[in-house]
């Protein structure tokens, strides 16, 4: 029941940490942030001496192998938009980065396979089209970037997008 919500997560905290770091988090990080700790609270009027030599409460949450990958995978999508955002600000040089993150990261994928849950060939099938899409976009900075200028970009790559989600029956 909560595999779609860690999902999310790991998303969110791969998004955030990709910015800081251009790489991808661990999914043993991820389990690191996921450890809660608390204090007894008992009131005051039943503490004993005794109760302040209680080591504090740990609760922790686990993201499987399988939410990880599902979440790492959901997260080249932001990584996508991030690319053409990045176009449409007149930054040229972070979608090359991110498409060579995207490659290894689909390159990635297809070295697991389709051994896993369904959900992994579907969010597969959305990742390839994430990295087509950055790399489209990639192709077009380099062979078309020169004729086209800068504050045009992103109406380019929105147009393209477009075309090829139609394409594809999206």
């Amino acid at each position: 029941a909560v595999s779609a919500g860690l999902q999310e997560y790991v998303e969110a905290v791969s998004f955030q940490y990709f910015i800081k770091t251009r790489s991808l988090i661990s999914v043993e990080e991820i389990n690191k942030q996921l450890i809660f700790t608390a204090e007894d609270r008992e009131e005051t009027t039943n503490m004993t001496s005794n109760s302040h030599d209680k080591p504090p409460q740990t609760w922790s949450l686990k993201v499987t192998p399988v939410d990880y990958l599902l979440g790492v995978a959901d997260l080249t999508g932001e990584l996508m938009r991030l690319c053409i955002s990045s176009v449409g600000n007149g930054d040229i040089d972070t979608p090359f980065e991110l498409s060579q993150f995207l490659r290894q990261i689909y390159d990635g994928f297809t070295f697991i396979g389709n051994t896993g849950p369904y959900e992994v060939s579907k969010k597969l099938y959305t990742l390839k089209q994430s990295l087509a899409k950055v790399e489209n976009a990639c192709y077009t900075l380099k062979v078309r970037g020169s004729e086209i200028p800068k504050h045009m970009l992103a109406d380019v790559f929105s147009t393209k997008t477009e075309l090829i989600d139609q394409e594809e029956g999206l």
